[in-house]
Parts: C-alpha cells; structure tokens; sequence
C-alpha cells in the first residue's frame, strides 16, 4: 500500500445501478487510498436480512452514515456504497461533508442498461456476498426511478486526487 495516497479525508460516494461495477471500484479504492468502505448490501446478507427489506436497509444506512461522519472527523476516508439514486441524496452527504470540511467525491459508474442486464444475468446464478438475483424487469423499473448526475451537479463535486484514474466517475 503507498502511503502518499492516503492524503486528507474524504467522502467517497459511489453512484449507479446494480451491476455497474460499484462493489468492484469501492475495493479497489479501499486498498488504494485506504479507506472504510461501507456497503449495505453485504452487511445485510451478513446479518441474514432480505436484501429487498427497505426499512432495514434505510435504518443501516442511516447509521452507517452517523458513522461516516465520525470516521470523517477523526480524519479517515469513507466511500459509501448505497447507489444514491436520488439527487437529494447525492447533496445532502456533500453539504453535510463539507461542513466537516472534508472533500467529497462523487465516482458515478455509467453504464449502458443492456450491459447491465448482461452483468447481472451472469451474477444471479451465483450466490455471491451480498447479492440477490435482479431480473430485467426490476432492473427496468429501477432505470425509470434513478436520477442520473448531470455535468452541473458532477461540477458540485470534488475531483479525485490526480494519482487516481477519473474513469467513468467524478
């Protein structure tokens, strides 16, 4: 692990639909920089939870949030794996970060839908750490509800250190 590229604290989020590649960049980046990563998806099959239970979703994420700022505070990096599909969701952990004063960044995994659905096509045969078959239909109606990051609200955000590759996310 290098140590130059630990640097100051930041908020990661990683935005996109199932299969984009969330899970596989957040690794990556958790070895790299280093830092906490934080999935929902594999603490709830840990805990033996429907990964389809949204109250209990919302509650872990939550607190996995009251968490992330406590890292943050203590000069850790997060990256937060929840998908934020929503906008709201994108500007509230930036502005909330950034009155701790830590830098946010927002790597946004764009892919196109039926490369998706090839993906999870493969991945719902397996039984994998924290995941659950996604048909297509699922996968449609998640398309219709996602708010994907414009150029502006990408600018809002802070660009990765420049020893990290800018790949398909800001």
């Amino acid at each position: 692990m290098d140590d130059t590229c630990a640097g100051p604290p930041r908020l990661i989020l990683l935005c996109g639909l199932p299969g984009s590649g969330k899970t596989t960049l957040a690794k990556r980046l958790a070895e790299e920089i280093p830092a906490v990563r934080l999935c929902p998806d594999e603490w709830m099959a840990d805990l033996g939870v429907d990964l389809f239970d949204e109250v209990t979703r919302d509650r872990l994420e939550e607190r996995f949030w009251v968490h992330a700022q406590e890292l943050l505070r203590l000069g850790g990096t997060v990256i937060l794996e929840f998908g934020f599909w929503a906008r709201a969701e994108r500007d509230e952990k930036r502005r909330a970060a950034h009155e701790l004063g830590v830098r946010v960044e927002l790597h946004y995994l764009k892919t196109p839908f039926d490369e998706l659905d090839r993906r999870l096509e493969g991945r719902n045969g397996q039984a994998g750490h924290g995941t659950v078959p996604i048909t297509r239909a699922q996968l449609t109606a998640y398309a219709h509800v996602f708010e994907e990051p414009t150029e502006h609200e990408l600018s809002l955000f802070d660009v990765p250190p420049p020893h990290r590759s800018r790949s398909r996310s800001r």
